[in-house]
């Protein structure tokens, strides 16, 4: 399978509540291919699904790649097949490390704001922060003490700014004020959020005002409905064909129903995976990977989630 290697599942550590960790390595020994803080990999389950998951540890580590899975009590099957079917020795297909919530390594002050199982992208990020010696601070909020993963870890890590833990059982009242917690922030500090989409909703919010190139935001799952409208077409241009996307359905579903070979992994516009280049039509888009400068320029679209305003969509396929 292009662009994928295969990983053997070296060992499989408890981290939190419902949270393990699985390191994997080169299925022949050596190295594995690079990566940068922020990374994510996708894992090509047996079951079919591909799941993006977050690498959690430094980029400076060739021989492994650390990924932590959160079985959600409302995913869609992907972190309930790895909890339950996922063994130690057992030989599984990734892609390649892509990076859509990159580390600005020369920022005067990085401000790291998580939430639950999005501490995982924030992980790599401050292994990294600290190998360069650089000024960061971390806001980690969770359900309970007991649900918040590598808190351990985290605690060995010195910070000049601090590591700030928040947990729903043990505020007393408080509130976790994000808002403030960005008012705090300084003037040229770039800011990091990952987390449940309330998190993600309020943090946008706070920083509306800052430059969009300090403001950095990792989503886990999508923010609205698919496209399912359907009533267009979408014509294929390398490949000379026309395909009807039919009520109920996304471009995804109609072009793998067709037996186009398409990129997919996330399935909610969250990882970029199936990016295609729109020559011809405008796109609906209801993703959350491309800028809304970038969607305003309808040079492509996700193919997963998003739908099209014309009757007719050509795409670079």
């Amino acid at each position: 399978m292009a662009g994928t290697q295969q990983v053997l599942v070296k060992r499989i550590s408890y981290e939190a509540e419902r949270i393990n960790s699985y390191e994997l390595v080169a299925r022949t020994g050596g190295e594995l291919a690079p990566f940068t803080a922020g990374s994510h990999i996708d894992l090509h389950l047996p079951n079919g699904m591909v799941r993006s998951y977050s690498l959690v540890n430094d980029q400076r580590e060739r021989h492994r790649y650390v990924i932590a899975v959160n079985r959600d009590a409302e995913s869609r099957g992907g972190s309930r097949f790895v909890h339950d079917t996922v063994k130690v020795g057992e030989i599984m297909t990734i892609s390649l490390p892509r990076n859509n919530f990159a580390l600005c390594e020369q920022a005067e002050h990085s401000v790291l704001i998580a939430g639950g199982i999005g501490i995982t992208p924030l992980l790599s990020m401050i292994r990294r922060l600290v190998a360069l010696g650089r000024c960061w601070e971390l806001f980690y909020a969770a359900r309970t003490r007991a649900a918040a993963a590598f808190l351990d870890e985290l605690g060995t890590f010195r910070s000049d700014a601090g590591l700030h833990v928040d947990f729903d059982d043990e505020r007393a009242g408080r509130v976790f004020d994000l808002a403030a917690i960005v008012r705090a922030a300084p003037a040229r500090a770039h800011l990091y959020c990952c987390g449940p989409l309330p998190m993600l909703a309020a943090f946008e919010a706070a920083t509306a005002d800052r430059p969009a190139d300090r403001v950095h935001v990792e989503y886990f799952k999508a923010r609205e409905a698919p496209a399912t409208e359907g009533g267009f077409v979408v014509r294929l241009a390398r490949s000379n064909r026309t395909i009807t996307v039919e009520p109920g359905r996304t471009i995804l579903d109609a072009l793998l129903d067709a037996g186009i070979a398409a990129n997919y992994a996330c399935t909610e516009g969250v990882c970029g995976t199936c990016e295609t280049r729109v020559l011809e039509g405008k796109p609906d888009h209801r993703d959350q990977f491309l800028s809304e400068e970038e969607q305003a320029t309808n040079r492509s679209v996700m193919i997963c989630c998003s739908g099209a305003k014309s009757r007719m969509l050509v795409l670079d396929l």
